[in-house]
């Protein structure tokens, strides 16, 4: 039986985009199509075009590229009639049933070279989507090459019209991509549609039912090909993208309720969000759209990558005062003339409460849509709050109370668990919030926060924003090639000094060993051996330390070992500062700028954390010729700035950090993070996701250094972010429970010190200790207790100002211990550390085995089947795993049923191997012995794609005729490369 051709593949899509209700159109060359043109868009726009009237049309739509031609096509033609008048004629409608959809094939264009398209779908007579079709089992790549050449000898030839194309598309029957006009791109920029769940739609009759209908297309065309100012090019939302901007869309349509979207860090969210702000910002009934960061850093960031997407679309607030003026209006208006042009080239869309067209600057002000003010706003949460609660602020906004003012919160978790979320909500009433994350807080990592009024409480992000509208995970990023997976290095070990025995490093967590400036040392030294390998010379790296005075001792040790001449490398390093801080630290007062008084009281040798990092900056302004400092915020803001830059283009090597950076900072050339800080759930995620951004072919994933022990909590993490069915709700406990408990905790603590004053007595360390334990019970119940409006704590045997009183004696007390007495016997008297290599993880086998063997030891079912489903994901979503899916879910069942035993898993496999061995040589009549061998040294690293005709030849038992061998030597090799897969592959 014969395989399907190319051409039988091209009708079948032409008959089934005719069956869909496109229009069948016969164009042979580049005049049909400028014939075709003009019926259509005469069509489309009811009007009749003389042939010079037409021929003015062409001469405007061949000016500019590919980016101006994008833009010319959500916006108006002017047309000057014969007569004198001027009409104006629209390219693309945002409405489907506007738009006149052909579809035809093997239309020859002559440029440098002729060139014959497979199958392109006309809208309104231009082409928008140029569809390259192989025959089954060529690769795709084929298809993406042909249309980079046709690019490059005829898109732009007579008359330019097939650079107006938006969206190509790519088959081979079995597998099919999309991509936007985007000369820049290469083949790993393709994407695969998914439904809203992301499962993949690869045969093209699916894909072209799912994605090649008119209603789709139409809002791919109109909505979601966004044009980057910052670049020219052209950029076109991924499938997850696209589903999430739809649901909030939806939801903002359709009800008042809030919402939020899980997307993992890294894949995109800058652009989903812009697309559903600017889209939100259209609707008739949405009065405001503010998109609020949490930080200055990042309003800065967020506000240059929006105005990437479209300049002069969005206004970022410098401060209270200027956000201010915007929320009530008084914004700098252009001249007339250019509100003119842009109303007269806005176009009908306005009214549709759909998309702006982007035509003018001033389009999105100056439009019949939006007559006063742009409607988007980018703001931090701090000014925002400032807006609505400082009183000089408030008074002027209270007539903005009814606004339906739409609230977006970028990496939603950070600042919104605390009373602004509940100031914000209070204030707007007919606010609506939606949350973008990569780590949401689920029951698992919330953490209690102080609420004014109410307590301690514990929320999840479902508690602020409601229910969650889109999940696109870790794994599914990885699985798409949209994020790299991480390669995780587990290094440290302790030994004691006298008996040579190894210590678990995370069993000694003891701040003056961590801090050592010997052990911070060798980290160092270790760093500067491995930092080349580790980023290939091409890349740069983060090291993110535990606290500022570890930062210090890094930093000084590292530019102690530059000195030496031990490294070449350039450290950068940024970090907040106390106003009121006790550390002073050794150094020299050698600061611009440091005034000289203050420079006396100090003392040559005592520095405090701010004027440390003054003597850092004086360090980056000598190597870059700047001239930064610490000693007002504007020149630190800009140093913060100026490191980002230079730390993306990769002038700084490695980024010295505590906190800062380890969010929101997305650098492509950084693909290395050391980390020597104690880390978990989403902080964890979010440092480590440093590391993963897309680079190139060399970037293939990102390096984690790890010099504590952090793989339990790095496997708690990944697990919990991986479960697309978290547990979401808090278990609040109830009023009569939390009584009796904090009736048996005053008890208790009273029998250790019955009043304040006799806290001063308690003799020795011991009961100290035993009273510092009793009050934080105490104040844990306290906290749970205030969220219940009729706690009142005088009933319960204790008076307010006593408990105050006991706290103060309790902070103290807790201070004196932590210091511990000055003849304390120092750990480090008994114990090496040795940076040794001890663990690598990726995602892939070994770790699988590695979650069932934690899986068989829980014993909750509940516990059990939440790590099931979590290596369920895995085993669905990355790629590497494919092929073992079903011989690991099968051993997961067994075990279940207690078939085997969760140990017994290397014993599975090889059994199933086994079978596996013996029925392919049954089934092909194969030579036992040789066989086995031949599997021997596949185990053994040899390829199987390095095989020949021959070598697997020798195997069969059988003579072959010419004719049975041609179908017998392939099938042999795929049972071969299949069963390398599933048993060899991952396993070694």
């Amino acid at each position: 039986m014969s395989t399907q051709t190319e051409a039988q593949l091209e009708k079948e899509l032409i008959d089934q985009l005719v069956a869909a209700d496109f229009k069948p159109v016969d164009i042979g060359n580049a005049e049909a199509l400028k014939a075709n043109l003009k019926t259509q868009l005469e069509k489309a726009n009811g009007v009749t075009l003389t042939e010079r009237e037409f021929e003015s049309v062409l001469i405007k739509l061949e000016k500019g590229n590919i980016f101006d031609k994008s833009k010319r096509l959500k916006g108006k033609v002017d047309v000057t009639r014969e007569d004198g008048s001027t009409d104006y004629l629209t390219l693309l409608f945002d409405d489907a049933s506007k738009n006149h959809f052909q579809v035809t094939n093997q239309i020859t264009i002559q440029g440098t070279y002729e060139n014959r398209y497979d199958v392109t779908i006309l809208v309104n007579g231009l082409p928008l989507i140029q569809i390259e079709l192989k025959r089954r089992g060529i690769e795709l790549a084929e298809a993406f090459n042909q249309i980079k050449r046709y690019d490059k000898h005829t898109y732009g030839a007579q008359g330019g019209l097939f650079n107006y194309v938006q969206l190509f598309v790519i088959s081979n029957g079995v597998n099919t991509k999309y991509f936007s006009n985007n000369r820049e791109l290469s083949f790993k920029q393709t994407f695969h549609w998914t439904d809203v769940e992301n499962n993949k739609i690869n045969a093209l009759p699916q894909f072209a039912e799912a994605f090649l209908n008119q209603q789709h297309l139409t809002k791919m065309l109109s909505r979601y090909i966004v044009q980057n100012e910052s670049g020219k090019f052209l950029m076109v939302l991924r499938p997850y993208q696209f589903y999430a901007v739809e649901a909030i869309v939806n939801q903002v349509k359709t009800n008042n309720s809030h919402g939020y979207i899980w997307h993992t860090t890294g894949s995109g969210k800058t652009l989903t969000s812009f697309k559903t702000a600017q889209i939100l910002s259209t609707l008739e009934d949405v009065d405001r759209v503010v998109f609020v960061v949490d930080r200055k850093d990042l309003d800065y960031q967020t506000a240059k990558e929006f105005d990437a997407f479209l300049r002069g679309s969005v206004d970022s607030t410098g401060d209270t005062k200027s956000l201010l003026n915007q929320f009530l209006g008084s914004r700098p208006l252009p001249p007339k003339n250019m509100a003119k042009k842009a109303a007269n080239t806005t176009g009908s869309s306005a009214n549709d409460g759909e998309e702006l067209p982007q035509v003018a600057e001033y389009a999105p002000i100056y439009s019949n849509k939006v007559n006063r003010i742009n409607k988007l706003t980018i703001t931090t949460i701090q000014k925002l709050n400032n807006l609505i609660t400082k009183p000089r602020f408030k008074g002027q906004v209270e007539h903005l109370r009814q606004e339906r003012v739409v609230f977006i919160f970028d990496e939603c978790h950070r600042s919104q668990f605390g009373e602004t979320h509940q100031n914000i909500v209070e204030f707007f009433e007919k606010a609506q919030l939606f949350g973008f994350t990569g780590t949401p807080i689920f029951a698992d990592n919330a953490t209690a926060k102080k609420m004014e009024g109410k307590g301690t409480q514990k929320r999840t992000t479902k508690d602020l924003f409601g229910e969650r509208l889109h999940s696109y995970v870790i794994v599914d990023a990885i699985k798409d090639d949209n994020v790299l997976p991480f390669a995780i290095e587990y290094y440290g070990k302790l030994k004691h000094k006298n008996d040579g025995m190894d210590v678990d490093v995370s069993s000694i967590d003891v701040a003056e060993f961590f801090s050592s400036p010997k052990r911070i040392k060798q980290v160092c030294e270790h760093i500067i051996g491995i930092h080349s390998h580790k980023t290939k010379r091409k890349f740069n790296a983060m090291l993110c330390v535990a606290s500022v005075p570890d930062l210090i001792t890094y930093y000084d040790t590292f530019k102690a070992l530059k000195e030496e001449g031990k490294h070449k490398l350039n450290i950068g390093t940024i970090f907040s500062y106390g106003v009121n801080e006790e550390e002073e630290f050794e150094g020299e007062v050698n600061v611009k700028g440091l005034a000289e008084a203050n420079a006396q009281v100090l003392g040559k040798n005592k520095l405090h954390s701010r004027d440390k990092l003054d003597t850092y900056i004086e360090d980056y302004n000598q190597q870059f010729g700047t001239s930064y400092s610490a000693q007002d915020t504007d020149s630190f803001y800009n140093y913060y700035k100026d490191l980002s830059n230079r730390t993306k283009n990769g002038e700084v090597d490695i980024l010295l950090v505590v906190n800062m950076f380890l969010t929101g900072f997305d650098a492509p050339g950084l693909n290395t993070i050391y980390v020597d800080k104690n880390l978990k759930y989403h902080g964890l995620v979010q440092a480590f996701s440093r590391t993963n951004r897309l680079n190139g072919t060399v970037k293939s994933h990102g390096n984690v250094m790890c010099y504590r022990n952090l793989k339990p909590q790095a496997d708690e993490a990944f697990t919990l972010f991986s479960n697309k069915q978290p547990i979401e709700f808090i278990e609040v406990p109830d009023l009569n429970g939390l009584t009796e408990d904090f009736a048996k905790a005053l008890e208790a603590l009273k029998a250790i010190a019955p009043d304040v004053q006799s806290v001063d007595d308690l003799p020795d360390e011991d009961i100290q200790a035993g009273f510092i334990k009793q009050f934080r019970i105490l104040m844990r119940l306290k906290n749970q207790l205030e969220t219940f409006s009729d706690f009142d704590i005088e009933t319960l045997g204790m008076s307010e100002q006593e408990f105050v009183d006991y706290a103060s004696k309790y902070s103290d007390l807790a201070r004196e211990l932590k210091k511990g007495p000055a003849d304390k016997e120092s750990i480090l008297a008994d114990i090496d550390f040795e940076l040794e290599l001890l663990q690598r993880d990726e995602v892939n086998v070994s770790y699988i085995r590695h979650l069932l063997m934690t899986m068989f030891e829980e014993s909750c079912d509940e516990a059990k089947e939440k790590k099931r489903q979590v290596i369920a994901n895995l085993l669905a979503t990355e790629p590497t795993l494919y092929s073992k899916r079903s011989l690991i879910e099968d051993f997961i069942e067994k075990s279940m049923q207690g078939l085997v035993q969760g140990a017994e898993f290397d014993e599975y496999i090889e059994e199933q191997k086994q079978k596996e061995l013996s029925q392919i040589a049954e089934e092909e009549k194969l030579d036992a012995e040789k066989f086995s061998e031949m599997v021997t040294n596949i185990e053994n690293g040899m390829s199987v794609d390095s095989l020949k005709s021959d070598d697997i030849a020798q195997l069969t038992t059988e003579k072959m005729t010419f004719r049975t061998r041609r179908t017998i030597l392939p099938r042999i090799t795929e049972k071969l490369k299949s069963f390398a897969a599933t048993f060899i592959e991952g396993f070694h």
